[in-house]
Formats: C-alpha cells, structure tokens, sequence
C-alpha cells in the first residue's frame, strides 16, 4: 500500500468532526505568532479547525494536506476555506509565497522528512516562519515509558502512523540543519491523561 493509499485508509477509518488534541492549547500557540494579514500555509490541515482560526483571525490561510479526505472534511465543516491537495514530494506551490508555515502534529507522520522540511523552507519567504507542534519524547515520557506497560505500547503501537519521535534537542538539530535559525522549543502538557507536546517556532534564514 502507497503512503498516500495508507493516509487514505486511516482518514476514513476516523470518525468526522473529532476534535484536534489539546485544540485550545495549540491553537493558542498558533494565533500568538500569527498576525492580521500575513500569508499562512496549513501543512497537514486535517478537518480544518486551526485553518478556520487563523481565518476568522484575519490571516490569508491555504489549507493543504496529501490525501482528499480531510480537505473534503475541512470544506464541509468550514465553508468558503481554501484547501489544496499537495503531492508527498514537490509541493505545487510557488516559492517564497507565505509568511507562516503551520504543521501541528505533523512531522512525526513524515516518511522523507528531509524532502518535507526542504519544501517548507522552498514555500517560506526569507524571513519567514515555520511554527509546529509535536509529541515530547523528552526525558519525563520515557521515565514513565519506562514504568508503565500501558503507556510504552500506545507511544510505540506498531500500528501508530507517527513515524518519528521528537525531544526539544532533536527537533532544535534538524530545523537547524535546514537553514532555519532563532529556533525555540517550549515544552506544554504532559499532565496526567494528556499529551506532552513541543512548541516549536523558527525563521527560514535569509540566504
């Protein structure tokens, strides 16, 4: 099965109109670095729900994902977005075109992740900004991966789409390896049934 057949496979295996975790936490995030006006791409939109925030915020958001499912979601639940297919290589979208790159809970589902992080850069005017959540694989979720049998087979359930896992040292590595700069990583939940998530923001060098 292709990567895109398998995206396919879970987006309609979930039930419609679930509600993104830790939505007011992430949401939050996102709007404070976002201003009225500026050009903001949505990688790996899902049903829309931050797209639809950052829109009613006054931002010009193109909501993009790589399979139909979620973008047909979006479009139902939210009216009047702008949403676009894109491939699983070269994104069809013009260089240097947005302000604001937005992947929340994204980049651990990425296979070719220097491909993605290549076309995000490519998409961001100089100066730009790639803002993104992902779980925390740091230091407190492997203690408790360590001692609880429940909590080491969901983080590591073979059958899990999340392809990679993130501490705020790793991410910090890669995004820096890309050519962005001024990258910082803010460490958010993680209390007792919830997720730990880095808040993760950086600028696309100017070069």
């Amino acid at each position: 099965m292709s990567t895109r057949s398998q995206q396919e496979a879970i987006w309609e295996a979930l039930p419609e109109g679930l509600a993104p975790e830790s939505f007011a936490l992430r949401r939050d995030f996102l709007l404070a670095h976002v201003a009225r006006g500026e050009r903001v791409l949505d990688v790996g939109c899902g049903e829309g729900a931050f797209a639809a925030e950052l829109a009613g915020a006054g931002a010009d958001v193109l909501a993009v994902d790589v399979v139909q499912e979620p973008l047909e979601r979006a479009v139902r639940a939210h009216p009047g977005l702008a949403t676009a297919l894109i491939a699983d290589g070269r994104w069809d979208l013009q260089d240097a075109a947005y302000d604001v790159v937005w992947a929340g809970e994204v980049i651990e589902h990425v296979a070719d992740t220097a491909a993605w992080l290549s076309e995000v850069r490519r998409v961001l005017r100089s100066g730009g900004r790639l803002l993104l959540t992902t779980p925390d694989t740091g230091p407190v979720t492997l203690i408790w991966m360590a001692i609880s049998r429940r909590a080491f087979s969901e983080r590591m359930d073979p059958r899990s789409d999340h392809l990679r896992f993130y501490n705020a040292s790793t991410i910090t590595e890669l995004l820096r390896d890309f050519g962005f700069g001024e990258v910082a990583v803010r460490h958010a939940g993680g209390l007792p049934g919830s997720r730990a998530h880095l808040l993760v923001t950086a600028i696309r060098s100017r070069y």
